[in-house]
């Protein structure tokens, strides 16, 4: 895969490494105007300064590599058993305006560039959240997000809000009610993870960015149009969302009939204390109106005609629902835990996220205070992911979905360790070290396990 790709997997790695370079010798005046203007505000108690725009970039490179591993056999969307590399570069850029009283307008230019293991595909959790399904060896430019955010206060207690990526710098109130309409990720908004969300600073398998089981409208590179309300009261947050869907599963078009083909989502969160330590619990529900295949329809087709089941020849208009939890919970100031589970109807293919129908979840992060490193970060995570009855029986029956179909399965729940370690180089750039270890890879246990090691670097500023 690589031989005819090495100039470009060397230019990109070389760019990826002197651009963080860059950054750790800048000579800081950026930070440099932010620390000064943090530490004049805390020093007479006055909420952040109030920018009328602002602009912000991130870039992520992430170089990895499998080890060879036992396969009894190979299909069509196997993973290959064969020693592979891989590796995926982002840079975007977060440019934010204020326009009146409470508005916010965002967009959000990206570039990315990556070659993955084994075409993306042969797991169920992907071992990699950079890798768009779009990715390729040549560099694109695209538009990630545009969007606009209205904020109205319904009094209450104002809290300061620190400038970040998509956020200015202000104050709020704890009680308001805001929209937000546009072109962004669904998962900007619905189930939100401290701990648990960002493949750019955080764990980077699929399974631990959100829910495995939560198949989220999106197009191929994880964005869709569409808007969502909050309300938030204190401690409580209510949310609900539609979203358009792609023309065809893990399509990159959308379907632009906002009433006909759609993804809906509501989320209820709680915030709390334990003792003096925070915590917090969200429960979700999604409903995806689509056009897509049923395992049950295909098997069945089979059954009459014979040969390889296929959700592409029936597909028609299905429904696919699902639930899932979340909780997060500070043990101190160093060490924060999280845990997820899910699950959808698993009656259908995978229409836009994840090949998983039932997943579960859970973690810690732990800051390096305690030996010396306040900034560095330690994460380790499990993954269980699972399928449905009917899904199964497609895949045994020699049946491909998106990502997984090894022509046969002996099934088997796929389950995924990862770990990494975050080394902090200075304010806005790290260097990480991380391992996947995943067991019945495509939930088949006459594969694997799987060895995968990681090498990320993200610098933002």
């Amino acid at each position: 895969m690589f031989s005819k790709n090495k100039t470009q997997f060397t230019l990109i790695h070389a760019v990826a490494i002197l651009f963080g370079l860059w950054v750790q010798i800048l000579p800081g005046f950026v930070n440099a105007q932010q620390d000064a203007a943090s530490d004049s505000s805390a020093q007479v108690g006055t909420a952040p300064v109030i920018k009328p725009w602002e602009a912000k970039f991130q870039t992520t490179y992430v170089w990895q590599s499998k080890r060879p591993f036992s396969a009894a056999y190979s299909g069509p969307n196997s993973l290959l058993p064969n020693y592979e590399k891989s590796y995926s570069f982002t840079a975007t850029g977060f440019l934010g305006a204020r326009l009146w009283e409470g508005a916010e307008l965002y967009l959000n230019p990206e570039l990315v560039q990556g070659v993955p293991m084994s075409n993306l595909v042969g797991l169920g959790g992907l071992t990699n959240g950079e890798l768009q399904k779009t990715a390729g060896n040549k560099p694109k430019l695209y538009r990630a997000r545009i969007f606009l955010r209205q904020t109205w206060a319904l009094g209450g207690e104002r809290e300061n809000i620190e400038s970040d990526f998509n956020q200015l710098a202000g104050t709020r109130s704890k009680n308001r009610l805001v929209i937000t309409v546009g072109n962004f990720a669904v998962t900007d908004i619905f189930d939100a993870s401290s701990i648990a969300h960002d493949a750019r600073t955080q764990f980077l398998n699929w399974a631990l960015l959100t829910h495995g089981a939560y198949d989220f409208a999106a197009d191929a590179r994880g964005y869709s149009w569409g808007g969502a309300v909050e309300y938030y009261d204190n401690d409580w947050v209510l949310r609900a969302g539609r979203f358009l869907q792609p023309r065809e599963s893990n399509g990159l078009p959308l379907d632009w009939r906002f009433f006909v083909h759609y993804g809906d989502q509501v989320e209820i969160e709680r915030g709390y204390l334990w003792g003096d330590l925070p915590g917090k619990v969200r429960l979700l529900a999604f409903r995806n109106v689509v056009v897509a295949g049923a395992f049950r329809d295909a098997l069945g087709l089979t059954s009459q005609s014979g040969g390889v089941p296929d959700v592409g020849q029936v597909r028609k208009q299905q429904t696919k629902y699902g639930v899932g939890f979340n909780w997060e919970q500070s043990l101190t100031s160093n060490i924060g835990l999280f845990a997820r589970a899910a699950i959808n109807n698993g009656a259908t293919e995978t229409y836009a996220f994840a090949e998983i129908d039932r997943s579960f979840s859970s973690g810690a992060a732990v800051k390096g205070a305690g030996w010396g490193r306040a900034e560095d970060v330690w994460g380790m995570a499990f993954a269980r992911n699972m399928l449905s009855a009917a899904h199964r029986d497609y895949l045994a029956a020699g049946g491909l979905g998106f990502f997984v179909g090894d022509g046969r399965i002996r099934y088997r729940p796929e389950q995924i360790f990862e770990t990494y370690y975050n080394i902090n180089l200075r304010k806005g750039t790290a260097v990480a070290c991380g391992f996947q270890r995943i067991f019945n890879p495509a939930y088949n246990a006459d594969r694997g396990p799987v060895s995968v090691s990681s090498l990320r670097l993200h610098t933002e500023f």
